[in-house]
C-alpha cells in the first residue's frame, strides 16, 4: 500500500490539478463558484477547530477527504476566476463595434522574417464614439517595414479598428493555436499596418519584468560581441538567456530529431546548474554554521536564482525549478529535511494557485514529469549495475599504485557515465506519452545525443555565465580606469572564444548524430488523448508491479496494453472505409487532397511544389491524425492519377463519383447546365453568378480556395449568395471537406 502521510502536498497538488482539469472540460456550464468554495473552506476550518485531534479515526479520515474536496473545489474556482473571457467588459462583448482601442505591449517581441509579433493588453475601447473600460489580450503582428520600430514592452498604443477572434485550426489535425492563445487569456488576433496605430507613451505593466527584459538585451549584446559565428551566437543566447529568435529552422529540427531540444531552451537544467554553483561558492565561505550566515546565504541564493528566472522570461520550466529550489533553500536554512516528492508537489501547488492554466502548458507538464521520473527512477536504475564496484574488484594488492589509481579512475568515470545514462532513461519514461502525443515522434538516438551534448552544454552554461560576469567586471574597471579597460578586454575575448568553441563542439555533435543515425527517429506517431492516458496508466502500473512484485498488477498492465492496442485497431478499422476530398487552407495556394483510409494523393493545382513549412504544418498533422501509410504529392493535374478534363483555365474532375469544377477563368457557355457537387473558385476567377448557374446549376456550394484575395471573396460572396448559391471561404472557415456519395 502507498503510505500517503509523508506526501501531504502530493495529495493536495493532485486534488488541485483535478479541479483545474474539470473546469477546462466542463467549466463553461458551471455557475459562479467563488462564494460556495469560500463557504466550503469556512465549514472545513470550523470542523477542524471543533473536532481537532480528539475525533475518532473515522472522523479524521472524513476530514481529510473533505480537505481534498475543498482543494478540488478551489481548483475549479481559481480557474474560473482566471478566465478573463467571463468578465462583462471583455473584448468579446464588443465584437466588431470597436472603433479604436487603447492597449499596452505586455510580452516579449518575437522577430520573424517579415513581421514583429507580440501580445497587447487592452485597457479601453471606443464604441459608438464613447470610450469604455475593457480587458482582453490580442496577439498582434506588425510588418517589419523600414522605419517601423520593434514593439517594446510597456509601449502604449492607440489602434484603429476591431481585432478579429482567433482562428480555429484551418486544416485537419493542425495545431490548435486558438486554444493555445486562450490558455494564455488571449482571444483575438490582428495584423496591424504601420498607419493603423500610434504610440502614445510608455506604461510598464511590471517593472521587474521590464528590468529583466532590458538586462537580457544588454547581455545578449555581450554574446553578439564575443561570439562571432552566427549559428553559435544564436545557440549561446538561447542556451544562457532563452532568446531563440536567431536560431534557424535547420538547427531546431536537428535538435528535435535527436531528443536534445531541452539543451536549446532555458529550463530547469540551467537553474539547477546555477543553484549548484551558488551552493558550492557559498560553501567556501567561513563561518558556515551560524544561524545568521545560513539565512544570509539563503537570501543570496534566492536572489541569484530568481534574478536569473526573471532574466530568462519566467517560462513554465524555469518557474518550476525556481520555486522548487526556493523551498529547498528555505528548508535548509531552517534545518528541515525536505522530501523531494513533497517539494516538487509544493512547487506545483504554488504555481497552479498563481496561474491554473500552467497545467496545460507543455513545458510545465514535461518539466514536472521529467523531474518526478528522475527522482523516483534514476536511483533504481543506477542500482541495476555496480559499475564502480566492478572496476574496484579488478584491483589486486600486488598491482602498482599507478595501476590501482587507473582502476579507481576508470570506476569513477564509468560510474558517472552510467548515472547520466540512468538519468536520461528515467526522464524518458514519464515524458514518453506526452512526447508522442504532442510531437508525434520519438528519437531512438536520445542516449547517444544526451550523453555527450548535455555535459558539454552544461559546462558551456558555466562558461557563458562566466563571460557575462567577467565582462561586467571589465566594464566596471573601465569606468574607474578607462585606459586599462582596453587591455583587460582580452580576458572576455578569450573566454568568448572558448564559449564559442564549446557550442560549436556540441552543435556539430548533434548534427553528426543526426547524419550517422538517420533512421533513428520514429515519426508520424499519433496518440489521441485517451490513448495517452492509457499509456500513462500502463507505465504507472508497471512501476507499481516492479515495486511490489504482485501478479495482479501485471495482469492489470496486460489489460491496459490490450486496451491501448485495441483502441489503435478500432481507430484504424473506423478509418479504413472513410473517403474525403479536402480543399486545403494554405495561404496563396490551391491544394486538393484525395483521402481513402490511410492513403492520399495531394495535388497542387497551381503546379508549384509545397514548401517544407507548408507541408509540415498544413498537411502532415492531418496525415499523422489518420496514421497515413502512403501520401503522394503531385504538382499539377497531368501527373495526378485523378480523372480530369481541361476547359481552358478550368478543370473538371470526377473522383469516386464526386464531381468537382475548379474554375480559374471564364466559364464557357453551355446550352444546358452540367450539375457538379462542388464549385471551387481559384485565382480570383472572373465569373458571374449567371455564368456559373448556366454551366453548373445552383445546387453545388461555391468554395473560395486560398489563392483568392480577401477583397475578391468579400465582393463575390455577397453577389453569389444573392443569386442563391451557398458559399464557403477556406481562408476564414478552414479546409472544405466533402465525402463522396456512397
Amino acid at each position: 500500500m502507498i503510505q500517503w502521510a509523508p506526501y501531504a502536498f502530493v495529495r493536495l497538488a493532485l486534488a488541485l490539478a483535478a479541479g483545474i482539469l474539470t473546469y477546462l472540460y466542463i467549466g463553461s456550464t458551471l455557475p459562479p463558484l467563488i462564494v460556495p468554495v469560500l463557504g466550503l473552506m469556512l465549514l472545513y476550518c470550523g470542523l477542524q477547530l471543533w473536532l481537532g485531534r480528539r475525533a475518532a479515526p473515522a472522523l479524521l479520515d472524513a476530514l481529510g477527504l473533505m480537505a481534498l474536496l475543498t482543494v478540488y473545489a478551489a481548483g475549479l474556482a481559481l480557474t474560473q476566476q482566471a478566465t478573463e473571457s467571463r468578465a462583462d467588459n471583455h473584448l468579446q462583448r464588443f465584437g466588431s463595434r470597436i472603433e479604436f482601442y487603447r492597449a499596452v505591449v505586455d510580452d516579449y517581441t518575437v522577430t520573424r522574417p517579415a513581421t514583429y509579433a507580440t501580445t497587447v493588453r487592452v485597457s479601453a475601447v471606443r464604441v459608438a464614439g464613447q470610450w469604455r473600460a475593457a480587458i482582453g489580450g490580442i496577439r498582434v503582428s506588425v510588418p517589419r517595414d523600414s522605419g517601423v520600430a520593434a514593439p517594446q514592452y510597456g509601449d502604449v498604443w492607440l489602434v484603429r479598428g476591431a481585432p478579429a477572434p482567433s482562428k480555429p485550426p484551418l486544416n485537419p489535425g493542425e495545431f490548435d493555436y486558438r486554444r493555445y492563445l486562450e490558455y494564455h487569456q488571449v482571444y483575438h488576433q490582428q495584423f496591424i499596418h504601420p498607419d493603423q496605430y500610434l504610440k502614445m507613451g510608455v506604461e510598464v505593466p511590471n517593472r521587474w519584468q521590464a528590468l529583466g527584459m532590458k538586462t537580457a538585451r544588454v547581455l545578449d549584446g555581450v554574446f553578439r560581441q564575443y561570439v562571432h559565428a552566427r549559428r553559435e551566437y544564436a545557440l549561446a543566447s538561447a542556451l544562457v538567456l532563452g532568446i531563440k529568435d536567431e536560431v534557424d529552422q535547420q538547427t531546431r529540427q536537428a535538435y528535435a530529431n535527436t531528443g536534445t531540444t531541452h539543451i536549446m531552451a532555458v529550463s530547469g537544467l540551467q537553474v539547477g546548474l546555477l543553484f549548484a554553483a551558488v551552493t558550492w561558492l557559498l560553501g567556501l565561505l567561513p563561518g558556515r554554521r551560524g544561524r545568521l550566515f545560513q539565512f544570509g546565504t539563503a537570501a543570496l541564493g534566492l536572489a541569484v536564482i530568481w534574478s536569473y528566472a526573471l532574466l530568462t522570461g519566467l517560462s513554465a520550466s524555469v518557474l518550476r525549478a525556481a520555486v522548487m529550489f526556493t523551498f529547498i533553500i528555505l528548508a535548509r536554512a531552517w534545518g528541515r529535511q525536505s522530501n523531494m516528492f513533497n517539494t516538487l508537489a509544493l512547487a506545483a501547488f504554488v504555481l497552479l494557485c498563481y496561474d491554473p492554466f500552467l497545467l496545460v502548458d507543455v513545458g510545465f507538464q514535461l518539466s514536472f514529469l521529467a523531474v518526478l521520473s528522475i527522482v523516483y527512477l534514476q536511483p533504481r536504475i543506477v542500482r541495476w549495475l555496480d559499475v564502480q564496484g566492478w572496476f574496484i574488484d579488478r584491483q589486486r594488492p600486488w598491482h602498482p599504485k599507478a595501476v590501482q589509481k587507473f582502476w579507481r579512475a576508470n570506476g569513477w568515470f564509468w560510474d558517472k557515465v552510467w548515472q547520466a545514462t540512468a538519468l536520461s532513461l528515467a526522464a524518458q519514461v514519464a515524458t514518453l506519452p506526452l512526447s508522442l502525443h504532442y510531437f508525434h515522434q520519438f528519437p531512438l538516438s536520445f542516449l547517444a545525443s544526451n550523453l555527450i551534448a548535455v555535459p558539454i552544454s552544461s559546462a558551456a552554461v558555466y562558461v557563458g555565465l562566466g563571460l557575462l560576469v567577467l565582462k561586467g567586471l571589465v566594464a566596471a574597471v573601465g569606468l574607474l580606469l578607462p585606459g586599462v579597460a582596453a587591455w583587460l578586454d582580452v580576458l572576455p575575448q578569450g573566454v568568448g572564444w572558448l564559449f564559442e568553441k564549446m557550442i560549436w563542439c556540441f552543435n556539430e555533435y548533434i548534427f553528426g548524430v543526426g547524419h550517422l543515425l538517420p533512421g533513428a527517429l520514429l515519426t508520424e506517431i499519433h496518440l489521441s488523448a485517451p490513448q495517452t492516458w492509457l499509456l500513462f496508466a500502463w507505465i504507472v502500473v508497471m512501476l507499481v508491479f516492479f515495486a511490489v512484485r504482485q501478479l495482479g498488477w501485471l495482469v492489470l498492465a496486460f489489460c491496459l496494453a490490450c486496451g491501448l492496442a485495441g483502441s489503435k485497431v478500432w481507430a484504424a478499422r473506423q478509418l479504413a472505409p472513410d473517403k474525403q476530398l479536402i480543399i486545403y487552407s494554405i495561404p496563396r495556394r490551391s491544394v486538393v487532397g484525395f483521402w481513402e483510409g490511410a492513403a492520399a494523393e495531394i495535388v497542387m493545382a497551381d503546379s508549384l511544389p509545397l514548401s517544407e513549412t507548408e507541408r509540415t504544418y498544413r498537411i502532415v498533422p492531418g496525415s499523422i491524425q489518420r496514421e497515413a501509410r502512403r501520401v503522394l504529392y503531385y504538382q499539377g493535374w497531368p501527373a495526378a492519377p485523378v480523372p480530369t478534363r481541361r476547359l481552358n483555365e478550368n478543370t473538371l474532375l470526377v473522383w469516386r463519383g464526386l464531381r468537382v469544377a475548379l474554375v480559374a477563368g471564364k466559364v464557357a457557355r453551355a446550352q444546358a447546365p452540367s450539375p457538379v457537387d462542388v464549385i471551387v473558385l481559384r485565382r480570383n476567377a472572373r465569373v458571374w453568378p449567371e455564368q456559373l448557374a448556366a454551366a453548373f446549376g445552383t445546387g453545388a456550394p461555391v468554395v473560395f480556395d486560398s489563392s483568392c484575395k480577401s477583397w475578391y471573396v468579400a465582393r463575390q460572396d455577397s453577389i453569389l449568395q444573392a443569386a442563391g448559391f451557398r458559399t464557403y471561404d477556406v481562408t476564414m472557415r478552414g479546409a472544405f471537406v466533402v465525402a463522396p456519395r456512397q
